[in-house]
C-alpha cells in the first residue's frame, strides 16, 4: 500500500511491517497504539521503525492511517482516568465548656 508520512511516499506491506516489528520490546502505550502479532505497540513506535525517521517528524494519526490501511487494529489514546474525589474535612464541633 502506498502512503505517505511526513511528506514521503512509502509502500507498505502488512508482512514487511511484522518483520520489521519482530523481535522489538513494545515500549509502554500512552498514547494511540497498534496490535502487531499479540502484542500493543505505540502508534510512534511503529512508525518509527517502518520510516526510519525521527517521531517528532511524523503524527500519530498519519502512520494510525497506514497502518489501519494495512489491516492492523489500531486503538485510540486511553480516556485519562478521573482524579479521586478528594476528601471533604468534616467539621467537628468545638467544645461548649469554657475553662
Amino acid at each position: 500500500m502506498r502512503c505517505v508520512i511526513a511528506r514521503f511516499p512509502f509502500d507498505l506491506f502488512k508482512n514487511e511491517v511484522e518483520q520489521a516489528m519482530k523481535g522489538i520490546k513494545p515500549e509502554p502505550v500512552t498514547g494511540e497504539s497498534v496490535i502487531i502479532g499479540r502484542r500493543h505497540y505505540p502508534v510512534k513506535q511503529v512508525g518509527e521503525v517502518i520510516t526510519r525517521q525521527d517521531r517528532r517528524d511524523f503524527s500519530a494519526q498519519e502512520v494510525t492511517r497506514a497502518l489501519s490501511g494495512l489491516g492492523f487494529t489500531c486503538r485510540a489514546a486511553p480516556a485519562p482516568e478521573p482524579a479521586p474525589a478528594a476528601e471533604q474535612a468534616v467539621p467537628q464541633a468545638w467544645p461548649t465548656t469554657l475553662v
